[in-house]
């Protein structure tokens, strides 16, 4: 019997290592209380356009983009303030002296100039920028808006027409389009641009590359206004600037100071290129930006219903 119960003890043993180490092991593939925790959720983005009002009074239309791109078009003058890209660096600049309550022009962003471009028969820069646009389509991260004439263009500029300016966020860009129609029957000229203003870390750490070297360019700093020959393949400034390269419309701005650069690119009927800085002017900021502008800066005649368009996309990418 001793030899039975010793053999039986035995046994028993045998199967409770046996019953441990199987428990272990199977708890050594077993998947941890950490590794079972469901992972922290991530804030979701979505494209979004909404029109909302800001702290003047002024409604504007604010799109967002699944990258986390944000811009702002203001239903005033139909003008694009900010342009925010995916990595969160704001490329559209408004001047610290800007008036956001509508009792002038927005001093900033991508500002309209028509039916004129500068000083001429109308007031400067046209009406296109101290006019309420309406809204006319909301889609995802992206809208368009619409000026037509009113009882006030009719008085400076009696034509019929529509202009339509589209505005959509990508992951990579801000593409924005400018249409103008003839909805009459009569011809008629005009002048188109944005006067845009862009955000820079510093005038001194800015330059703009592009096909300058060589090409022709007025300068309006002069008296009288003159054509001058542009000896740099990049442009920087160190004094007050006005001028319009004539036919050249592939113009990058390049920021040191930011680490990065925005290819404005443009097409269509934007065939020329202003740039602007009033250097040395502190009230208006001028270290913090640069107007690098995108232009019809000979008139253009349009048949009665006929259309023109332009478009202008701001890509920003490395130095």
């Amino acid at each position: 019997r001793s030899l039975l119960a010793s053999s039986s003890s035995i046994t028993m043993r045998g199967t409770i290592i046996a019953l441990a180490l199987l428990v272990g092991s199977a708890a050594a593939f077993a998947p941890s209380r950490t590794s079972r925790a469901m992972p922290k959720s991530r804030t979701m983005r979505m494209a979004t356009s909404t029109v909302e009002k800001d702290a003047g009074g002024l409604e504007y239309v604010s799109l967002s983009h699944e990258s986390g791109a944000t811009s702002k078009v203001f239903l005033f003058g139909g003008d694009l303030t900010s342009y925010v890209d995916a990595d969160g660096t704001e490329w559209v600049a408004v001047r610290p002296d800007a008036k956001m309550d509508g009792s002038k022009p927005i001093s900033g962003g991508l500002s309209h100039c028509f039916p004129q471009f500068g000083p001429g028969e109308i007031q400067q820069h046209g009406f296109a920028r101290n006019v309420d646009w309406s809204v006319e389509e909301l889609g995802e991260a992206s809208c368009t808006l619409s000026m037509k004439p009113s009882e006030y263009s009719k008085d400076i500029w009696d034509k019929d027409f529509e202009c339509l300016f589209s505005v959509s966020l990508t992951g990579e860009s801000c593409d924005t389009k400018m249409v103008v129609k003839n909805t009459g029957k009569d011809d008629w000229d005009f002048q188109a641009a944005l006067h845009s203003y862009f955000d820079i870390s510093s005038i001194s750490k800015t330059s703009i590359g592009g096909s300058f070297k060589g090409a022709t360019f007025l300068n309006k700093m002069l008296d009288p206004p003159a054509d001058e020959t542009e000896k740099r393949d990049e442009v920087t400034i160190s004094e007050e600037y006005d001028r319009v390269y004539k036919g050249l419309n592939d113009p990058v701005l390049k920021d040191s100071g930011k680490g990065k650069a925005l290819k404005i690119v443009n097409s269509g009927g934007w065939k020329d290129t202003v740039l602007w800085n009033p250097y040395g002017d502190e009230g208006m900021g001028f270290d913090n930006f640069v107007c690098v502008e995108s232009a019809a800066f000979e008139p253009v005649s349009l048949k009665g219903g006929a259309t023109w368009e332009a478009e202008l996309k701001l890509v920003p990418t490395g130095l």
